[in-house]
């Protein structure tokens, strides 16, 4: 049974920092490109990062989390993070995790909030 688990939302101020954590199982993690998508209220869902599969050599950014964001994986522990800094209130969304081959999977979503 295939599993995407988040964790690591939460209410943070802004110039704040969070990590998300994503726990797959039930595939091979390792052959699967990993991201994180995002969806604020109103909203159509974006994709905030990507990683490629085999220890993520490559990694691809949305504009506005450029040099804000860090995507990384290990496939040890079949885990996928976003390191995210300098929140903005413009951040806050629910997060998912997708992992995409052949097949596509997503996780149930972990809320973020960026507030004072």
């Amino acid at each position: 049974q295939v599993q995407l688990v988040e964790s690591g939302g939460d209410l943070v101020q802004p110039g704040g920092s969070l990590r998300l954590s994503c726990a797959a199982s039930g595939f091979t993690f390792s052959n699967y490109f990993m991201s994180w998508y995002r969806q604020a209220p109103g909203k159509e869902r974006e994709v905030v990062a990507v990683i490629s599969s085999s220890g993520g050599v490559v990694t691809n950014y949305a504009d506005s989390v450029k040099g804000r964001f860090t995507i990384s994986r290990d496939d040890f522990k079949n885990t996928v993070y976003l390191q995210m800094n300098s929140l903005k209130p413009e951040d806050t969304a629910v997060y998912y995790c997708n992992a995409r081959l052949y097949s596509q999977y997503w996780g149930q979503g972990t809320q973020v909030t960026v507030s004072s």
